[in-house]
């Protein structure tokens, strides 16, 4: 029976590798004895190697660490923490408390390509925020030794102030592996929404060009935050951050576009074929509009006194028209073909003698009609203000500051995600993006889920959130979750299937894996060997040790799993069979022909069993285990 290898299997997706094999996929020739010969890859690269000394690039000190710590993979876990969750059995939402990089880091395998949109408010190096201290050796025991699960004297995140030196450095050494990993969590079709002020926002342009490519760009969003204008800033009065939004691929990705008002909606009007308003004129205008360029668009369209619009005459009083502009002959913006096809997508105006000819705008079949967001975001729901009164409305004083307001966060959502969606916000902060999942799923309907990672960040002891009793910034973010789903179901109280509306959320904590690696102690064998078999730390739960597999197998974390007794032993499946996990000990033959049945009854396409290596009765019936599922056509057995 195969082991778990923790080189392997105990860490998270090992992204140099996959990039290798990807590599040797394309270009084969150029691996020599599994290294990469880097002549032959000039040669097959041609002319699209930049062998100059001067070019334009992007760098700053550290940047290669930077890189090389997004691609070292985490040997840490996620603990599930029930007690602090929400409708642990049924959500699908998830909490993570922990240092985001290595949090990002071990989700690749379970979320790779399963986001549909990020949202992220990191710090804006103002010079107050934590700068996390990232160490390329080993940044979760940085991490551990800050959360006190680790012996340490006193350590502590630093702020990045620019007496420090290295001030953009460091907050772009510290962006640059998240927003990394963070792209390879996005599906295709996925966009990440970025808020920023002045402070980064040029180089974060260029970190995201870099990252996501310059053609994935979509806008820069001025977003007003405070239309009075803070007088405290110097020179002019500031109204605005900015809002960055990038695709993974904008050839694969759609936008969707704001709902009209009552208002609005009135100018449009309505004939058999749907919603329809007057848009632009058919007769075009530009540098390629003259008769000239385009002779196959230059062609009469009659009128007639009915506003019927023809190729032919059909009457002799109908009038004549053709693509003139201040006696300079146009072209027509459609072809003969498509007029002749969507008569009915035209609207002629006259204006005493003069006659103009549009065509319909109309939304998609079947489709209200819409409205694109403008380039300048801008409502009086953006204001600064808002988001302290929505947090205030929950804990009737101010214990966060600055939060978003709620109604930027669900236009970005409603924009960038559809109504079945994951978005992934790794910097929570206050949990701002999580109540605006809830509120349109109790708005519009749907079953957005949510991801957030948060930093225990440690309130100062003279906040108003410590004084409240958050120690930390993560335990505001987890209870603003819960306050603000219960006054949701209460305020929807009357409406139907808000039952059914998910308000839940399963918390895991950044900790380091439950399974002991076996490191020999020379100085300690008879400890180093007892660890090689009894290799599961004695404080951790199966729980713990079930979802770190979960996650060491790729699988979803919200995944259902259903609990069995077989022979007297606990098994648990995971999506109705697709994995098997048994942590049980003393396990008998007749547990492991309960587990061949069991896949005969669930029927999954593939089953893959883990066991726990110490957990066999005996070496004989280990030896049987991997036969006798094979003869249940289980051929994926492993052990840890």
């Amino acid at each position: 029976m195969k082991k778990l290898d923790p080189k392997t299997d105990g860490s998270s997706k090992d992204i140099v590798k996959e990039n290798i094999e990807k590599l040797k996929q394309i270009f084969p020739d150029v691996f020599s004895e599994e290294k990469v010969d880097f002549d032959k890859l000039q040669e097959v690269m041609g002319s699209y190697v930049e062998d100059k000394e001067e070019r334009y690039s992007f760098t700053w000190y550290g940047k290669s660490q930077a890189r090389r710590i997004a691609q070292t993979p985490s040997t840490g876990t996620l603990s599930p923490c029930k007690e602090e969750s929400k409708n642990w059995d049924k959500t699908q939402n998830l909490f993570i408390e922990g240092d985001n990089l290595e949090v990002l880091k071990l989700l690749q395998k379970s979320y790779h390509k399963k986001v549909k949109m990020i949202y992220i408010d990191p710090p804006y190096n103002t010079g107050n925020e934590f700068i996390y201290p990232d160490n390329y050796k080993d940044n979760l025991d940085t991490y551990l030794k800050y959360t006190g699960q680790r012996d340490s004297e006193g350590y502590k995140f630093s702020t990045n102030t620019e007496a420090a030196g290295r001030y953009h450095t460091n907050w772009l050494n510290m962006m640059y592996p998240r927003l990394k990993l963070a792209k390879n969590l996005l599906r295709d079709d996925g966009v990440i929404f970025i808020s920023i002020d002045d402070n980064e926002v040029s180089n974060l342009k260029k970190l995201c060009d870099e990252i996501f490519g310059e053609e994935n760009f979509v806008r820069n969003l001025p977003t007003i935050m405070n239309l009075k204008g803070n007088n405290d800033e110097y020179a002019f009065a500031g109204t605005h951050e900015y809002t960055l939004v990038y695709c993974r691929n904008r050839e694969k990705t759609k936008f969707n576009e704001f709902s009209l008002s009552n208002e609005e909606f009135d100018n449009w009007e309505e004939d058999e074929y749907g919603y329809y308003k007057k848009g632009a004129n058919l007769k075009s205008t530009g540098g390629n509009a003259p008769r000239a360029k385009r002779p196959n668009l230059y062609f009469p369209i009659y009128i007639g006194k009915d506003n019927s619009v023809a190729l032919k005459r059909v009457k002799d009083s109908d009038i004549e028209i053709f693509p003139i502009t201040n006696d300079q002959e146009m072209s027509w913006r459609w072809s003969r073909e498509k007029i002749s096809n969507e008569l009915y997508n035209i609207i002629v105006v006259r204006n005493g003698d003069d006659i103009s000819i549009y065509k319909k705008q109309r939304p998609n079949i079947g489709e209200l009609p819409t409205k694109k967001p403008k380039s300048i975001f801008y409502k009086p729901e953006y204001s600064s203000g808002n988001g302290t009164n929505e947090l205030k409305s929950l804990f009737t004083n101010k214990i966060f500051d600055n939060p978003k307001p709620l109604t930027l966060i669900k236009d970005f959502i409603i924009l960038g995600m559809d109504q079945d969606d994951i978005i992934l916000d790794f910097f929570e902060g206050s949990g701002t993006t999580e109540h605006a999942v809830l509120d349109l799923n109790s708005e519009v309907g749907g079953k957005r889920k949510f991801i957030c990672v948060q930093l225990p960040e440690p309130c100062q002891e003279n906040s108003e959130a410590f004084k409240a009793g958050y120690k930390t910034i993560a335990e505001i973010g987890k209870e603003r979750i819960r306050r603000a789903g219960e006054k949701i179901l209460e305020n929807n109280k009357d409406k139907d299937s808000i039952e059914n509306l998910d308000v839940g959320f399963k918390v895991f904590k950044l900790d380091s894996s439950n399974i002991k690696s076996w490191d020999v102690d020379f100085d300690n064998l008879e400890q180093s060997l007892f660890d090689a078999v009894h290799n599961i730390k004695d404080e951790r739960t199966e729980d713990d040790v079930l979802y770190e597999i979960l996650l060491k197998y790729g699988l979803d974390l919200t995944l259902p799993i259903e609990e069995r007794k077989i022979a007297g032993k606990t098994v648990y499946s995971i999506g109705i069979g697709a994995l098997v996990i048994c942590l049980d000990s003393e396990i008998t033959i007749d547990v492991v022909e309960g587990i061949g049945k069991l896949k005969a009854e669930l029927k999954p396409e593939v089953m893959r069993i883990v066991f726990k290596d110490s957990g066999f009765k005996d070496d004989v019936i280990k030896t049987n285990t991997i036969q006798i599922l094979k003869q249940y056509n289980i051929e994926d057995v492993k052990s840890l």
